[in-house]
């Protein structure tokens, strides 16, 4: 039951959205029980973003997960992020913050897990 919210400075017209789609769905199966079956997605783009204290071409990802994860598993996934940003936004991994939120209380489909 992962959700990743991505929050970015660069446009994201529909061809990029569909890469960054396929890209997260690829990327969320680097996390062991994870995979794009049940992998929710939010793109924001065209935010402004201030990195340092300038304006910067950045982006912020959050990755929701029921359960938890292993630290290398994480490693693994972030690098495979800020490949995939840096290969269709442009944003290079310096820019880029990626934050990991593992909870025990996920509601779905009317219910909690």
């Amino acid at each position: 039951m992962p959700m990743i919210a991505l929050t970015t400075s660069a446009s994201l017209p529909p061809a990029k959205a569909e890469a960054l789609k396929s890209g997260l769905g690829q990327a969320i199966a680097l996390l062991p029980g994870k995979s794009e079956a049940h992998l929710m997605i939010s793109l924001t783009g065209d935010t402004p973003m201030y990195f340092q204290g300038e304006a910067r071409e950045a982006a912020f990802l959050e990755v929701s997960c029921f359960g938890h994860g292993k630290p290398e598993a994480y490693g693994n996934m972030t690098a495979a992020v800020c490949r995939l940003l840096e290969k269709e936004l442009g944003i290079a991994p310096a820019n880029t913050y990626v934050k990991y939120a593992e909870t025990t209380n996920w509601g779905w489909n009317g219910g909690n897990l």
